[in-house]
């Protein structure tokens, strides 16, 4: 069974750049499940998709957020890590990483295995 960790800072500055790394076990992030997500959830709203990359290494980012982000792994690791920059408190929300075999799956939300989020909150 996959199992995916969160980790990273709980407290980020406005205008820095929030990194958040997601450990995956139990499945290799270059050979299972195609597409390795990052998902948010702001207090009081609904999950929103940031992007994923796939097994293949190529990635793809959610329109209203592709200018602050990136996405990379460590293969050797098996790690894939969230970089977001520019952050406003409005990026304050529980960030999940997830994988599911599929785009439309992916695009839907509908994922296999999540990890259990990270509460990151961006104040001064």
């Amino acid at each position: 069974q996959v199992q995916l960790q969160e980790s990273g800072p709980g407290l980020v500055t406005p205008s820095q750049t929030l990194s958040l790394t997601c450990t995956v076990s139990g499945g290799s992030i270059t050979t299972e499940y195609n597409y390795w997500s990052w998902i948010r959830q702001p207090p009081g709203k609904g999950l929103e998709f940031i992007g994923f990359i796939a097994s293949s290494g190529s990635t793809y980012y959610a329109p209203s957020l592709k200018n602050r982000t990136s996405i990379s792994r460590d293969t050797s690791k098996n790690q894939f890590t969230l970089h977001l920059s520019s952050v406003t408190p409005e990026d304050t929300a529980v960030y999940y990483c997830a994988t599911a075999p599929s785009l439309e799956a992916t695009i839907h939300l509908t994922y296999d295995y999540w990890g259990q989020g990270t509460q990151v909150t961006v104040s001064s």
